[in-house]
């Protein structure tokens, strides 16, 4: 069974970003090696407010942004029954809620891998989901 991963945030963000080139070719090498990635509707707004307020970009420019990663990753919707099981897995695993919402939509979305920087490295979710950080350095050895 191939893995069926779910990207953070952060590692889009880094595919635009200049300043941190390894974590820019490491986040870009991600959308090389696997087929099947996805994203929320929430890290589409966290990348528009990013793109908005620390990149500066133009709406314009966001849009094209946007439709661009639309193109290459499917985006998965949440309900108010992902935000209910983002509160027990809060709870549970000691997250913070928007971290909790991203795994609750990966898990309803059969993922079993989300790539993060800011979750804790190999913890499993309900075993079925393993939170990889791409960034440290024993998972970019090749």
């Amino acid at each position: 069974m191939q893995d069926k991963i779910f990207l953070d945030t952060n590692i889009i963000i880094y595919c635009y970003s200049n300043s941190e080139i390894e974590k820019q070719i490491i986040s870009r090498k991600l959308f090389e090696n696997y087929s099947e990635l996805n994203i929320s509707k929430q890290v589409i707004n966290e990348i528009t407010n990013i793109l908005f307020k620390k990149f500066k970009l133009s709406s314009f420019d966001i849009k094209n942004t946007i439709e661009q990663i639309s193109n290459i990753v499917f985006t998965c919707d949440f309900d108010f029954n992902t935000q209910i099981k983002a509160i027990e897995i809060k709870d549970k695993y000691n997250l913070q809620y928007y971290d909790a919402l991203i795994i609750a939509t990966a898990l309803e979305n059969s993922c079993n891998i989300i790539f993060s920087e800011d979750m804790q490295h190999n913890q499993v979710i309900e075993n079925k989901l393993t939170i990889i950080n791409p960034f440290i350095k024993e998972n970019n050895a090749n």
